[in-house]
């Protein structure tokens, strides 16, 4: 009677084998911890347009006044919390945890949006950034007033107020979302979103401002 063998694998073996699933897993984790946090920030950033512009509606039907009525003279009028202004009407419909205007000098150098007269930076004095309670930030210009289309005594694009949604706060990697190979227009394309994204505010409405952003919102996933 012959008994029978037992079949095993060497150490050599072993080894190999652990080494070539260390180098598969080397080579695609990065790809998949991309993907996977892209889509946390485009699911942050859709969240976050909807709750700002709830914000803007439940402040109508509240306080009597949108995006477009909102008034800015002073630091004072604008924070009182009873004025009409951008200010108050997130900081009164918002859960804010806190608001940097100037006080965050530290924080200067995280990001702007935009160029010249229509810069968005965060941290900057010129601009409030609101901190929300789930880790979302919003900055907008200090001065914003009487956000709607087709003013252009306002200095910026259809007299929309401008802004900037950061869908994890001071976090990195604090990049503002941009198209793939720079392309722009139709053709743009986001595979990996970021988590910075520029908005125009105007009326009751809440929007993209780039085509970056723009296809981000619209392009699924």
């Amino acid at each position: 009677m012959i008994k029978g063998t037992k079949n095993a694998f060497t150490l050599a073996e072993v080894l190999i084998t652990l080494g070539i699933i260390g180098v598969v897993a080397a080579m695609t984790m990065p790809t998949l911890l991309n993907s996977t946090q892209g889509a946390q920030y485009r699911t942050a950033y859709k969240k976050a347009l909807s709750v700002l512009s709830q914000a803007v509606v439940l402040n109508v039907a509240l306080d009597d006044y949108d995006l477009s009525q909102a008034s800015a003279t002073d630091g004072t009028k604008q924070t009182d919390g009873t004025s009409a202004s951008v200010y108050n009407l997130f900081n009164n419909r918002m859960n804010v945890a806190r608001v940097c205007d100037g006080a965050c000098d530290s924080d200067n150098d995280k990001w702007t949006v935009g160029t010249g007269d229509n810069a968005v930076k965060f941290g900057q004095a010129s601009n409030y950034t609101f901190f929300f309670n789930d880790g979302i930030t919003l900055t907008f210009k200090a001065n914003a007033a009487n956000c709607t289309e087709g003013n252009a005594t306002q200095g910026f694009d259809d007299a929309r107020c401008l802004g900037a949604i950061d869908v994890n706060g001071a976090k990195n990697p604090n990049r503002v979302v941009a198209c793939d190979k720079d392309t722009s227009g139709v053709n743009c394309k986001v595979t990996n979103p970021t988590d910075i994204y520029p908005i125009a505010m105007y009326d009751q409405s809440i929007v993209p401002n780039t085509e970056a952003a723009r296809a981000v919102l619209f392009g699924g996933k």
